[in-house]
């Protein structure tokens, strides 16, 4: 389990560089670690994986660049799911797209400002909290809807979708792989479903730590609290289906189904592509926007029930 402090890998063979973010840094209330190149920074995370919810990490550094930090981080179990900042001089969207599909959450152009450092570092670590949250409550939740076939679940509210997405994930083999991804679809039904808040939006939100309170208000505006978002879960044959649908006018998906470089300086937009690549086999939008169906894909086990299924 991770350590209840917040902590942040900070990694920079430039002194100067690693003074800058630490200055930048040193009232948020984090509590930072340095690492001077790639291999000290591999070193520490490995020593103790649960202990950081977010590295900023540079690219260009000595004996071992910051790509190859993030390719040992994608193969661990643990680090894998920690979030990683990239800091660069100047990237190509080349550059970008590797990054992004490598496994990097998010980047920041240096120079930047304090500002934007603290925005993407408070999203990078609201995320890795929600992870662990989640994965937490799926370790004290008992595994029985394996047995589920058939489910239709209403929901409102954003501690309803996260709940919720931890008691489906337990109808999949593996719950870990498509718990983040249950919840990005779950949570994005309430936020930009039924709530109506757009992307554009969302990111002021973020940028002034006013996006609770914004989804706080909606819920008890009448013109939104009567909205609900269904999910429908349906074990056909070896397939696992999950419809999600929402109240809301829709959105144009189709930007989000991929890893954008345009996106990677923004502070969200990328749990859609994530929840596509990672959770599950197949992701598809449908109408206006508010419909997605996902599909997870299971070996067969041969029983007569599930050949009746079939």
């Amino acid at each position: 389990m991770a350590d209840s402090l917040i902590t942040v890998l900070l990694v920079d063979d430039n002194a100067a560089n690693l003074e800058i973010l630490q200055d930048d840094l040193a009232d948020s209330g984090y509590a930072l670690v340095s690492a001077w190149d790639g291999v000290e920074a591999l070193e520490k995370l490995t020593l103790e994986p649960h202990r950081y919810h977010a590295v900023l990490l540079d690219l260009m550094m000595p004996r071992m660049t910051g790509m190859e930090v993030l390719q040992h981080m994608k193969a661990h179990p643990v680090l894998m799911h920690v979030p990683v900042i990239i800091q660069t001089a100047a990237a190509s969207p080349a550059e970008v797209t590797e990054g992004l599909a490598a496994g990097a959450h998010y980047y920041l152009t240096k120079p930047f400002e304090k500002g934007d450092l603290l925005a993407i570092l408070t999203t990078a670590i609201r995320d890795r909290s929600a992870y662990l949250a989640v994965q937490e409550e799926l370790e004290n939740t008992a595994g029985t809807l394996q047995l589920l076939h058939n489910g239709t679940f209403r929901f409102q509210t954003l501690d309803e979708a996260r709940q919720l997405a931890t008691l489906l994930a337990h109808a999949y083999p593996d719950p870990s792989r498509v718990v983040t991804g249950l919840l990005e679809l779950l949570l994005n039904a309430v936020e930009h479903g039924n709530l109506g808040i757009t992307y554009d939006e969302k990111s002021r939100l973020l940028d002034r730590g006013q996006l609770d309170e914004e989804i706080a208000r909606r819920l008890q505006d009448p013109a939104y609290a009567d909205r609900c978002a269904v999910a429908t879960f349906i074990r056909h044959g070896h397939d696992l289906h999950l419809s999600v649908i929402d109240d809301g006018a829709g959105f144009d998906w189709r930007p989000f189904l991929h890893l954008d470089p345009q996106r990677a300086f923004d502070t969200h937009g990328r749990g859609i592509a994530t929840a596509k690549m990672v959770s599950f086999d197949s992701l598809e939008y449908h109408g206006a926007g508010n419909h997605v169906e996902t599909v997870v894909r299971i070996p067969s086990c041969g029983t007569k029930a599930d050949n009746i299924a079939a």
